[in-house]
Order: structure tokens, then C-alpha cells, then sequence
């Protein structure tokens, strides 16, 4: 039974091979006349913008880049983007690039109007007023950022800080998998577990879960699990690229509606402490939460699990089927050369209490986790990834 819902999107997304070189027709045909686009280095070096600025040229529409985004952006890279998006005069952002760049632009077009400092966006339904039209165009196929309403800061020296408010919903997608050729193939495998890990946790969260996100969810593993191992192995495989980042969007759908949980709270220290990328975090810990959660949540892992093994008998009894998929991810990131374990990663097995107490503070996370988790609990997970 449906008592009520809210469940809010993106309202274009294009997709297709060199979408992005139609960048400067549909920034036009916003209204975008002064555009600041906000990357990263690799971008640049790697000329993925190229196709995107002559189209942006030959519309008339001008372009201002800045390309000093880092992995785990602190409010110095944000802060920065605003004083060059200011000095340009620009009407219009684009984020074009992985999370990170996406994250920054979704503040960018909110803090360029002037009417709010960051410091108070931080929490949820936090942001005032509105924002400068925003375009979207994602490099990675993991963190769903083009298609959510959530911006993730560093704000210390271990600490991130998160920015929730349907205001940063992007005007426009593009999803161009030519854009993801180039990803080596440890990034295209850890970014790809992200991303079900967002299917996965928007299907079994206890907080706004609803008819919708479990359907994105669905096709969103069904895309990604089908897809994983080609697009990592045959990295110029231009339909299993598509598939990821068709399928990263609609888990960044799913989760934006019906948020994530314990793995993503038990990943943050993780990334926080040792800038393990966030993909390989969620990748270590997933596993073990899975088991952790089988008791509360075995009836939906068990339906997820038919998708993502599709053919395979599978057992009735909810543990057994959890199990099962612990397995899959377990092998999943083997196969695909990613380590499988914190020991792997240079943690000390002393650091393990730290990274709990840690954890305990994402509790925007932890309330919408299937099963109630203690720092007790988060210790026990780690050392079983450890």
C-alpha cells in the first residue's frame, strides 16, 4: 500500500554517442549566452571538452572554463569556482566531468545569485532562492550526480558535509558514452559498483522507498550487472559504456528519491581518512553490510539478485540469497583487479575503532539503513573487510 509519495527529476536527459557535441544548441536555446564550465584537469588534457566548446562557439555562446576541481572538492575549489564564475559575468554552468565537477557546479549555479553562503546550505531542504540554469554532462558512469538533488563538500580535514535541496536538480543531461572511452579500466570497475551500490541501497532503504525509485533501481542493476565486466575488460565497447552510464543515471535517480545508507556511511571515513576513491570504498565494505542487513532485508536482496543473476536457481531461504550476492560482489571486484580488502588498502587493524566512531556520524545515512546499526555493529563490518 501507497500511503504517499514525492519523487522528483531531472526534466531532459539526452542520450546518445556525441551528444555532447549539441552542448552549445541546447545551452542557446536556454537562454545561455555566458557559460562557465566547471571540469577538472583530465578533462582538459585528455580534449573531452573539445566537440562540447566548438558547439558552443559556433552558437554564440560564450565560454568561461575552469578546470581546478579536485577528487572530494573542499569549499576552497567551490569558493574559487564562484570568484571566476563572477568575474566572467556568466548566465548559465555546466559540470562536465565526474561527481566532483558536478557536485561544484550544482553550488556554483546556486551561490552565484548571492543570496546565501555555503556554510548555510549544508543539511537538507537548507538552500534559499533559486539558481542560474544548470547542464549536466557526465565522464564516469558511478556517482548518478547528474541526476540528483545532492552536492557532497569537504569540509576539513577529514570530514565531508552534504548539500540536499531539490534546487540542485540539473535543467538538462547529457549522457555521451564516447565521453567514457578513455576510463582505465580500475576507475570504469570501481565507478560501476558505485553506481549499483546506489541501485541497491535506494531499493532496500527504509526512508521514501516508492514505487518509482524501485523501478529505476531494478533497470538500473539489470543495465550495469549486464554491462560490468565488458565495458570493464572491452573498454572501447561503445554499447556496454551506454549501458553503465544509462544504468549510473537511473540508480542516481533511484537514489535521490529513496536515499542510500550503511554503505555509504562506513565508506565516507574510508575516503575521509585515506582518499580511497569512493567507488573502491563502497566496494570494500559492500559485501559485509549486505550480511549485516540479510535479516532485515534478505526478501528484497533476493529480488534484486534475479536481476543480477539472471538464469541462476536461486534459494528461497532470504540469509542464503544474501549470501549469494555478498559472493558475487566479492568475485565481482576480483575480476575485475580491484582490491577486496582494507588490509589491501594499508589500514592498521588499529585504525578500525576510529573508522566506526566515524561512521556514526553520517546518521542521514544510517536512518534509512533496513536494519539499526550501532557503532558496535560498524566495527564488527570493518573488521570483516579488513
Amino acid at each position: 500500500m501507497i500511503n504517499s509519495m514525492l519523487f522528483s527529476s531531472v526534466a531532459d536527459v539526452l542520450y546518445g554517442a556525441h551528444t555532447s557535441d549539441q552542448l552549445g544548441d541546447i545551452a542557446a536555446k536556454m537562454g545561455i549566452t555566458r557559460a562557465l564550465i566547471v571540469t577538472d584537469p583530465g578533462i582538459i588534457k585528455f580534449k573531452l571538452l573539445d566537440g562540447a566548446l566548438k558547439n558552443l562557439e559556433t552558437n554564440g555562446v560564450k565560454v568561461n572554463v575552469y578546470s581546478d576541481v579536485v577528487a572530494d572538492p573542499p569549499e576552497s575549489v567551490v569558493m574559487a569556482a564562484v570568484s571566476a564564475a563572477q568575474t566572467f559575468g556568466c548566465d548559465g554552468v555546466i559540470g562536465f566531468g565526474g561527481g566532483s565537477s558536478m557536485d561544484v557546479a550544482k553550488l556554483l549555479a546556486v551561490l552565484i545569485k548571492g543570496e546565501q553562503q555555503l556554510s548555510e546550505m549544508y543539511g537538507v531542504d537548507q538552500v534559499r532562492g533559486g539558481r542560474l540554469p544548470l547542464i549536466q554532462v557526465p565522464t564516469t558512469a558511478g556517482t548518478g550526480s547528474e541526476a540528483t538533488m545532492v552536492s557532497i563538500i569537504t569540509t576539513g580535514a577529514t570530514t565531508k558535509a552534504g548539500v540536499v535541496s531539490r534546487t540542485l536538480l540539473a535543467d538538462k543531461i547529457i549522457l555521451d558514452a564516447t565521453l567514457t572511452l578513455g576510463l582505465p579500466p580500475a576507475v570504469t570497475a570501481a565507478t560501476g559498483i558505485d553506481a549499483m551500490v546506489h541501485a541497491i541501497e535506494a531499493f532496500t532503504s527504509v526512508r521514501l522507498k516508492n514505487p518509482l525509485s524501485d523501478m529505476l533501481a531494478r533497470e538500473a542493476l539489470r543495465l550495469m550487472a549486464g554491462s560490468i565486466e565488458v565495458a570493464v575488460k572491452q573498454g572501447s565497447n561503445l554499447e556496454a559504456r551506454g549501458a553503465m552510464l544509462l544504468g549510473a543515471m537511473l540508480a542516481g535517480q533511484a537514489f535521490a528519491n529513496a536515499p542510500v545508507a550503511a554503505v555509504h556511511a562506513l565508506a565516507y571515513p574510508l575516503g575521509g581518512n585515506y582518499h580511497i576513491p569512493h567507488g573502491l570504498s563502497n566496494a570494500l565494505v559492500l559485501p559485509h553490510v549486505l550480511r549485516f542487513n540479510g535479516s532485515e532485508a534478505g526478501h528484497h536482496y533476493a529480488e534484486l539478485a534475479a536481476i543480477i543473476l539472471p538464469g541462476k536457481q536461486l534459494s528461497k531461504e532470504p540469509l542464503e540469497v544474501t549470501e549469494l550476492l555478498a559472493q558475487y560482489f566479492l568475485e565481482l571486484s576480483a575480476d575485475l583487479g580491484l582490491p577486496t580488502t582494507l588490509r589491501e588498502m594499508a589500514i592498521a587493524e588499529t585504525d578500525l575503532p576510529m573508522l566506526a566512531r566515524e561512521a556514526m556520524l553520517q546518521q542521514r545515512l544510517l536512518i534509512n539503513n533496513p536494519r539499526v546499526l550501532c557503532e558496535e555493529d560498524a566495527l564488527a563490518i570493518y573488521r570483516q573487510a579488513f
